[in-house]
């Protein structure tokens, strides 16, 4: 069935695959257009870097009145992201307006990666140590960057589970 919120996420899907941002994708899942699967790429130059996150963003049939909901499925540790994965920020709750489309909502995401908002932490771990001990923060990113990948290849690869250390 055609409503005005799975048009709008197909005009969505089209402009993200005919001028796809750097270091982000997303594609609805094939029975269900109201659900997509994403992917931010860390930038270049910050802790994240390289780091291969991936979310999943829920529409309703609100959209784009109201915003999705987007979550993280990989780990990260971020002074604005809670343990749960969910995602604070402000345009994705009370600076939200219909003219952001999935493109603009996860280029806001990827760069909300390392300028955080720690006036108002979801991570107070996180927030704390991004003020007070950068080099401990830092590291603790660089660990879920490394995760990230091994995420990756756990989907990839879910037979090879050969450990092997030459130890």
């Amino acid at each position: 069935m055609s409503t005005p919120a799975r048009r709008r996420l197909m005009r969505d899907l089209k402009r993200l695959q005919s001028d796809p941002p750097e270091g982000v994708s997303a594609t609805p899942l094939p029975e269900n257009v109201m659900v997509w699967n994403a992917i931010i790429i860390g930038p270049a130059d910050t802790p994240f870097e390289d780091g291969t996150y991936r979310l999943l963003i829920n529409f309703d049939e609100q959209y784009p009145n109201k915003p999705p909901s987007v979550k993280f499925i990989s780990e990260i540790f971020h002074p604005n992201v809670y343990a749960s994965g969910d995602l604070c920020l402000d345009i994705l709750q009370n600076r939200w307006s219909p003219t952001f489309d999935v493109s603009s909502i996860l280029t806001s995401i990827q760069s909300l990666l390392n300028d955080p908002n720690i006036s108002s932490p979801a991570n107070v771990e996180a927030a704390n140590l991004y003020k007070d001990h950068t080099a401990q923060y830092v590291k603790r990113v660089r660990e879920t960057v490394e995760k990230s990948w091994n995420d990756e290849m756990d989907d990839d690869d879910d037979d090879d589970d050969d450990d092997d250390d030459d130890e």
